[in-house]
């Protein structure tokens, strides 16, 4: 049999962790939890088996990078955020117009500069084009992939329900080269 001191010892060590394992469990079910990039649309961005930390906190906005359930099948797609509820969208010779006001995309830098000959990077359309709106509306987001000649996204699949996003990505801790703050 144990002694008082064991016992108590014993009870404080199972309490901490019990509370351990609580406190892990909300927080990975409410604020954070981490997971992993799957195919190349991202990239150079996030790129395949990425591992990252998603944040179910604060507010979606342009230019974020979120993780959503998939429109067209049971799966998760990460994606940026182009355009939220009022925006109107434009891509023309490679220039993305937002609310008729030109956006720089600095994260597709790399994916230009590494194409040969004078092909467009992101085909030209308007909103109109995909969705047969002018102007995305509440409740909406326009969703694209960085690789854009290799992305599935609301080009394809349309405008998604903003409470389909699971969260925003906030880190990539794996490659370790890699490690850092997105965005």
């Amino acid at each position: 049999m144990l002694s008082l001191k064991a016992r108590r010892t014993l009870y404080t060590v199972l309490l901490s962790v019990g509370i351990a394992i609580v406190a892990l469990f909300i927080f990975r079910t409410f604020f954070y939890f981490p997971s992993t990039v799957y195919g190349e649309s991202m990239a150079p961005t996030l790129e395949d088996q990425n591992k990252i930390i998603i944040s179910r906190i604060g507010e979606i906005n342009r230019f974020d990078e979120v993780v959503f359930h998939a429109p067209d099948q049971d799966a998760s797609y990460v994606k940026r955020v182009i355009g939220v509820p009022g925006d109107t969208i434009e891509y023309k010779n490679d220039v993305l117009y937002v609310n008729g006001k030109k956006h720089r995309e600095p994260y597709l830098k790399e994916m230009k500069e590494a194409m040969q000959g004078d092909a467009l990077f992101t085909n030209n359309f308007k909103l109109r084009d995909v969705i047969g709106e002018d102007t995305i509306p509440d409740g909406y987001l326009f969703v694209m992939g960085d690789n854009r000649r290799n992305s599935k996204d609301s080009r394809m699949f349309g405008l998604i329900p903003q409470d389909s996003v699971i969260g925003e990505v906030k880190f990539r801790y794996y490659p370790f080269p890699q490690i850092g703050w997105t965005n």
